[in-house]
């Protein structure tokens, strides 16, 4: 096995639009009368970020470690999974380095929750919010997202080993 002291992962995630659901996107509980549809939370943001920092570490993807199968993780919120995954990383000698995310959405609007997102993210992660980078845009009304059927996050994360 080589030993590569760095290591870049990607991780992406969309979840459909879904009446009468709680919107949570990077820990941010929005004030809107839809949310996302999915097993845990459906914060779809958060999910890219595991996703990103456990292909980092060549680890299987958010689904193996929290299956939708599970009733365990049913309405879970995700920093909760996020922590998890750090603290996998951390006992397998990983160090986050940074994590940066973008978030697709038509609405609700994200710019101004953006810093309390990188906030929430940095504390789940257990880093700085300085290692966290956080944009957010529409689809420019193209394909479901811009139709505002869905909504959809892509991440990448360094890590390293110490």
């Amino acid at each position: 096995v080589i030993m590569i002291p760095f290591r870049i992962g990607h991780g992406y995630d969309i979840h459909r639009i879904a009446p009468d659901r709680p919107m949570v996107l990077g820990g941010v509980t929005f004030d809107v009368p839809f949310g996302l549809d999915g097993h845990s939370d459906a914060d779809a943001l958060t999910h890219a970020i595991c996703d990103a920092l456990l292909g980092a570490a060549g680890l299987p993807d958010i689904g193996h470690h929290f299956p939708n199968t599970d009733p365990a993780f049913a309405g879970i919120d995700s920093q909760i999974l996020l922590q998890r995954v750090a603290a996998d990383l951390k006992a397998r000698g990983w160090t986050i380095g940074n994590i940066d995310a973008s978030l697709i959405a038509e609405k609700p609007k994200i710019q101004p929750v953006l810093e309390e997102m990188r906030q929430k993210l940095a504390a789940s992660a257990g880093i700085e919010p300085s290692q966290v980078g956080l944009k957010a845009t529409t689809n420019e009304g193209a394909g479901s997202i811009g139709r505002g059927e869905a909504i959809a996050a892509h991440a990448v994360a360094l890590i390293f080993r110490k």
